[in-house]
């Protein structure tokens, strides 16, 4: 028997740690698989991403977090 996935259109949090720095982009559009939570983007949506990571626009917010180290 074969499962078709179920994939439905939500708004995530895209988040990528590159050169030392994190970013963390919100609303972006993927399609979300209901039961593995598995995330997939349009080619059009991963382009808007890297022009955003590579361009360094202003960021609408921005946030302070702890760090830890795990040993």
């Amino acid at each position: 028997m074969v499962r078709e996935e179920k994939l439905v259109n939500q708004k995530v949090t895209y988040s990528l740690y590159k050169n030392g720095e994190f970013y963390i982009i919100e609303n972006v559009p993927a399609r979300v698989n209901e039961e593995t939570g598995e995330e997939f983007f349009s080619p059009g949506t991963v382009e808007k991403i890297h022009q955003i990571i590579m361009g360094h626009p202003r960021p609408a917010r921005t946030i302070t977090t702890q760090v830890y180290e795990f040993s």
